[in-house]
Parts: C-alpha cells; structure tokens; sequence
C-alpha cells in the first residue's frame, strides 16, 4: 500500500471553511485504478493544520492519478478560489510505502 500525506495551515478561523470544501469534493480521484480511501484530518491542539490522507493500492497508481487531466483540473480550480490566501497556500507532502501492518 502506499500513502500520500499533504498538509497545510490555514488560519484557524478558516478551518471550517476549508474542511467545508473538502467534504463536498468532486470525488473524482474515487473512481481511478488503485484508489482506496480519502481521508481529511485535523490536529487537535492547531485547528488550523489539515492533513488530506489518500490510500493507494501501488504507488504507480497514484502517480498515474497525479499526471491525469482531472487531478491537473481540479489544482487549477484550487488556484481560483476566490480568497485568495486560501488558494496561495502550499501543502508539504510526504509520501508513505506501507511496511508492515
């Protein structure tokens, strides 16, 4: 299995906001070969620290999901956003290959 980890601050204010969006996501990734799950997390003591979590059956898959028409259509909607410091924001990825379970 593999794990892609991306995280980004937003502004504690702005947390719900953004979770907001993430539960009503076009959900489009769902369907792609080798997708599992989606999950979105919060830290509990930094409101404002949101991690979106995706599962993957190889890491192949994933990047075929990266380098598909929907996932470059759906970052560009990101940049649009109309607030502005919402959509500059950059997330730190951390990619995972599950070892042991």
């Amino acid at each position: 299995m593999f794990i892609v980890h991306s995280t980004f601050p937003v502004p504690a204010e702005k947390a719900a906001e953004v979770i907001g969006i993430y539960k009503n996501r076009s959900r489009l990734v769902d369907n792609n070969p080798g997708f599992i799950r989606f999950l979105l997390l919060q830290t509990e003591k930094n409101k404002g620290e949101i991690t979106v979590h995706m599962e993957w059956e190889t890491k192949e898959d994933y990047l075929k999901w990266v380098r598909s028409t929907e996932f470059k259509d759906i970052h560009e909607l990101e940049k649009k956003y109309p607030d502005k410091e919402l959509a500059a924001i950059i997330p730190t990825v951390k990619q995972f290959l599950v070892v042991a379970e």
